[in-house]
């Protein structure tokens, strides 16, 4: 248990857990976005940054969204792996002085967060799932879809134009 959060004690305080944790990774990510995006050389890279900071933005709300159906209040509890995630890049952004090996490192640690983001919105999901409540899946499977989506989208602009030119 963190020192800010309450003890988890059924499925259901893990279900709300899950969610601050998530609602505090999309308000880190939104932060860290407009660094990477001002620090990006290549121009499909600054435009995916700058798509996916608008698309965050709206994960948001539909995360407010959800605490309001479930009568909670829209609040963030520390993600320990996403504040790490962040701190890795920030790093590995700093020591990097090549911008368009600079440009591959921030393309990774997007699709870290990426991936973290895909892990959590699923077991999300599922939790709510058995825990009936039909009633918040489809905001939290549209930011899912987006996620992959992303993914996807990095991948493709990784191995046809940024990981290319960094080599």
């Amino acid at each position: 248990m963190g020192l800010f959060s309450k003890p988890i004690k059924s499925m259901d305080d893990l279900f709300h857990h899950m969610l601050q944790d998530i609602y505090y990774a999309e308000q880190q990510i939104t932060k860290a976005l407009p660094k990477m995006i001002a620090k990006a050389s290549d121009p499909q890279l600054k435009a995916g940054f700058e798509t996916h900071l608008r698309e965050t933005e709206g994960q948001i709300r539909r995360l407010d969204q959800v605490f309001q159906t479930l009568g909670q209040p829209a609040k963030g509890v520390r993600c320990a792996a996403m504040d790490g995630i962040i701190a890795e890049a920030e790093e590995i952004i700093g020591d990097t002085d090549d911008a368009e090996v600079r440009d591959a490192a921030m393309l990774a640690a997007a699709q870290a967060v990426e991936h973290y983001e895909i892990t959590r919105y699923g077991t999300i999901i599922a939790y709510a799932q058995q825990l009936g409540r039909k009633d918040v899946i489809g905001p939290l499977q549209q930011t899912l879809e987006e996620e992959k989506a992303t993914d996807k989208k990095l991948t493709s602009l990784a191995e046809s134009r940024v990981n290319r030119k960094a080599a």
